[in-house]
């Protein structure tokens, strides 16, 4: 079986994962001479740091990231200690309400925040009517050209993954230690600030880096509030522009700073933190005293309410037929859900993004089986190479990956001086991949590499899970090993699988970087990149339908991942779990 896969497997990750790197860091170092030929270089990058228009887009791009991770962290961070330590009133209830920012992308939900905070949103009007707001001069909730909504959207999403990897290390922390401290006199607020914090902290710096990285390299809410001067928003900018160096220095500056924000929080996760006995949690967890646990529901509602205001918005405003200078719509209607379904744009995107998501889920599925089969069951020369290379896609936002794809595969891969059969060549290979022209292999491409990682952990999790003994008594009774693994692995694992599957097929569906990157024309729009034109128009229904998709998006995600959840046998937060 090695024979026959391990040689295709390593083709396919040196032509769509090592090819298109290699050609991003070609263009960001190497600068053509006039002879034709190239030398090595670093004058782009001098360009872009002698730039002050970039050096802001960075600027801003870190103090967002840097703002976003630290309001995750003071929200997540005694959040998670009173759900894991104490009891209070609807705990059960409100646990699995903080998942609910994760069904929407934010770049949707900067849709509905504008009702609310714009400067002659719902907040204001409220506040006007009660007299502390002067609406000829009402106040910009949103910040200088949005900078204050973006980091408000963006950690409103990406807390509840910090909160499950956060609760996930203050469970691993020995309770007898605390124990110990309380018994010396310490107090709880201490005993929390010196015992439990610096024992969770792998988890903290994981959970933080992967929010701060998620942060910095966001481009749906920059661009939703056409806030320009972020690194993201240029990328996007310049993606079109394939022969712009300047595209290519911005990216592998990007991919530099998230590969030293990786190593960084490695390092400071790292240290002696090593304990006796972990994950040894007592079973008669506390209970709050009325007023501190009520007061703790009520914080603990009053996030979960603020974090789905967005969702709430996008609700409300694909229902509304008048929504201007009024706190609510004055007047309702259920038409736009029915555009969406008879406007062109949207039709098409639609079908875009399910043809787009159904072969990248189904790639992803057989290239997941055959690299989790050969990482469980087989030994091979160059096996921690593909395990790499497999999960290597985690570690590389979408937004590189996407610009690398575009540049990658926008040009002819045989330089023209070889022949007429390298013209014809590229001319064939043009055909295939180049965005400009049709994007569809491409984006399946793109979007079953970004979530390989997802399909290859469930699937190799359900390998481990399977006794050998069982492949071995079927190759004992004469079965080829195909046999074996479509009659007795296979069936074993399928719950794994399917849940995988529709994991990576969600999640296609609503992918951001690609489909905003690589669709460059209207008939190849997924409807993330459909959402993104729509709001873009000037027309007056052109929010609510584009709400109204945003609305079937969330519907369909939410469904998705409480199947994939049920399907695992796990709660959906696990599912999050890197």
């Amino acid at each position: 079986m090695k024979k026959i896969f391990l040689p295709l497997l390593f083709a396919f990750f040196a032509i769509f994962l090592v090819y298109p790197l290699v050609t991003l860091l070609g263009g960001a170092f190497f600068v053509e001479t006039a002879q034709g030929g190239h030398r090595f270089s670093l004058e782009y990058f001098q360009i872009i740091f002698e730039n002050s228009f970039y050096r802001d887009c960075f600027a801003n791009s870190l103090a967002i990231a840097a703002w976003v991770t630290l309001v995750c962290i003071l929200v997540t961070l005694p959040l998670a200690h009173m759900f894991l330590r104490f009891n209070f009133p609807l705990k059960s209830a409100l646990s699995p309400m903080l998942l609910l920012p994760l069904v929407l992308p934010p770049f949707v939900g900067a849709i509905g925040i504008k009702q609310f905070l714009s400067r002659f949103g719902s907040l204001n009007l409220m506040l006007a009517n009660v007299g502390l707001v002067d609406m000829s001069n009402p106040p910009d909730w949103f910040g200088a050209g949005g900078f204050a909504a973006i980091i408000l959207l963006e950690a409103l999403h990406f807390f509840p993954i910090l909160f499950l990897s956060v609760q996930a290390a203050l469970a691993n922390v020995d309770p007898t230690l605390r124990d110990a401290a309380r018994n010396l006199g310490a107090g709880g607020f201490r005993i929390f600030r010196t015992i439990t914090v610096p024992l969770a902290m792998p988890g903290i710096f994981a959970g933080s880096s992967i929010i701060f990285v998620g942060a910095f390299t966001d481009l749906g809410v920059p661009l939703m509030f056409d806030f320009q001067t972020t690194v993201p928003t240029q990328i996007f900018n310049l993606v079109t522009q394939a022969d712009n160096p300047l595209g290519y220095a911005l990216v592998v500056i990007t991919l530099v700073l998230v590969s030293i924000l990786f190593v960084l929080g490695k390092k400071w996760g790292e240290g002696n933190y090593a304990m006796l006995a972990r994950s040894a949690t007592y079973e008669d967890v506390p209970k709050l005293p009325p007023a501190a646990g009520w007061a703790v529901t009520l914080a603990t509602a009053s996030l979960i309410f603020l974090s789905i205001i967005p969702h709430l918005g996008v609700i409300i405003q694909s229902f509304s037929s008048q929504w201007f200078l009024s706190i609510l719509p004055t007047g309702y209607s259920a038409e736009y859900y029915g555009e969406v379904f008879s406007l062109p744009l949207t039709t098409m995107s639609m079908k875009n993004s399910l043809l787009y998501a159904t072969l990248s889920a189904t790639l992803d599925l057989v290239l997941g089986v055959v690299i989790a089969y050969m990482l469980a069951r087989e030994k091979f020369a160059g096996k921690q190479v593909l395990d790499v290379l497999a999960m290597l896609p985690l570690a590389l936002p979408g937004l590189v990956m996407a610009f690398a794809f575009f540049v990658a595969f926008s040009r002819p891969i045989l330089p023209a001086e070889w022949g007429t059969q390298a013209v014809a060549f590229n001319t064939f290979w043009l055909g295939l991949f180049d965005p400009r022209k049709n994007p569809t292999l491409l984006l399946v491409i793109a979007y079953a590499i970004h979530r390989l990682p997802y399909i290859v952990r469930a699937a190799y999790a359900g390998l481990q899970q399977t006794s050998v003994s069982l492949e071995e008594a079927s190759a004992n009774m004469g079965a080829r090993p195909m046999q074996t693994l479509w009659k007795i692995t296979l069936p074993l694992i399928s719950a794994n699988l399917i849940a995988g599957t529709i994991m990576t097929f969600s999640f296609a569906m609503l992918d951001v970087s690609n489909g905003m990157m690589l669709a460059q024309e209207a008939p190849f729009y997924p409807v993330t990149k459909a959402i993104f034109s729509l709001m873009g128009r000037i027309t007056p229904t052109a929010p609510s339908i584009a709400c109204a998709l945003g609305v079937l998006a969330m519907i369909f995600l939410a469904a998705s991942l409480l199947l994939a959840s049920g399907l695992l046998g796990r709660k959906m937060g696990q599912l999050f779990k890197v």
